[in-house]
């Protein structure tokens, strides 16, 4: 028998630099999606507290910028501490509704220093149980001024049902490798956020749903301009730096045959669902696997580090 899983594929406005205003609305969005019955939902990249568009509206790359200096220490003060327990209501919410969810978030990482900043991405089970924290490995271009890298302790992957689910933030998706690692562990649901912009979702996704034989999910956010709290600091020149709408969407769901089970959605909010058959993915299959007969270990194959990477390692009597 098949086991269908209904997906809930929400796009959305973060509330920009304010956690509890995010996490409120990441509860609220588990609580609608509980009403229509999905089993997983996925976020946007960064959703709480949102992506640091301000890097490029303020010439971020300028040095020792009291400016920067300012919007750094608000965005790390709105970040998530995850040890804090941060996240507690969200896995509450989760739990309440036996749903699992992918949460694009930045991190304030207690095992790094407790001040540098990390694009995440979190599993959280239905059991409300965070499972793995995939920690960006390479952020990309401003993103640099702001995110540091992270390791491959994330690069794992969940059974949920009759799926094997993993995620990726943004251009990871991009990264042959990363996607082999998941691939290799039986990957068969991929799900891949972004801070918005149909240009991202439109032509990969077919690509790699196809390259993996497998779903694969684009989720972005909407984000305006006027999505800017007026109140925040360097308000009104950060808003006359952006274009009206920086990140349109554009998230969407491809089949393991490349087609669309939901198209992009660019230029509104919603939330969106779809039941995904895990036979559709085993029909594809049938011809190409990409760790399984198609794959060739006695010629190539990969290592993957997954050491969560600290500075220090400690040996005390």
């Amino acid at each position: 028998m098949n086991q269908t899983l209904t997906i809930a594929l929400p796009q959305l406005a973060p509330a920009w630099m304010n956690r509890q205003l995010g996490l409120k609305k990441v509860i609220e969005t588990i609580q609608t999606a509980a009403r229509n019955k999905a089993d997983l939902i996925v976020f946007s990249e960064g959703f709480v507290p949102g992506y640091p568009f301000w890097v490029e509206a303020t010439g971020g790359a300028a040095f020792d910028d009291p400016r920067q200096k300012d919007l750094f220490a608000l965005y790390s003060d709105q970040a998530i501490v995850v040890e804090r327990g941060d996240l507690d209501d969200v896995c509450t919410a989760l739990k309440q509704a036996s749903m699992a969810c992918y949460l694009g978030v930045i991190e304030r990482a207690s095992d790094r220093s407790g001040h540098s900043l990390y694009c995440s991405y979190i599993y959280i089970d239905a059991g409300g149980v965070i499972q793995s924290c995939h920690r960006k490995l390479q952020p990309t271009y401003e993103e640099r001024l702001v995110w540091s890298p992270g390791d491959g302790a994330g690069l794992v992957t969940h059974k949920l049902g009759a799926f094997t689910v993993g995620g990726l933030n943004c251009w990871e998706n991009w990264m042959p490798l990363s996607r082999a690692a998941l691939y290799a562990q039986g990957e068969d649901l991929h799900i891949s956020c972004w801070p918005g912009n149909d240009r991202n979702t439109h032509d990969l996704m077919p690509v790699l749903a196809k390259e993996g034989r497998s779903y694969c999910v684009g989720v972005s956010a909407i984000f305006r301009a006027d999505d800017v709290p007026d109140d925040m600091p360097y308000a009104a020149q950060i808003k006359a730096g952006l274009s009206d709408m920086p990140a349109n969407g554009g998230s969407c769901i491809a089949a393991p045959d490349g087609s669309w089970v939901l198209p992009p959605l660019v230029g509104e909010t919603a939330i969106r669902y779809a039941e995904l058959d895990p036979a559709f993915v085993r029909r594809e299959r049938q011809n190409f696997d990409p760790s399984g007969h198609y794959s060739r270990p006695d010629v190539t194959r990969l290592v993957v580090n997954r050491t969560r990477q600290s500075l220090v390692s400690f040996e005390d009597e």
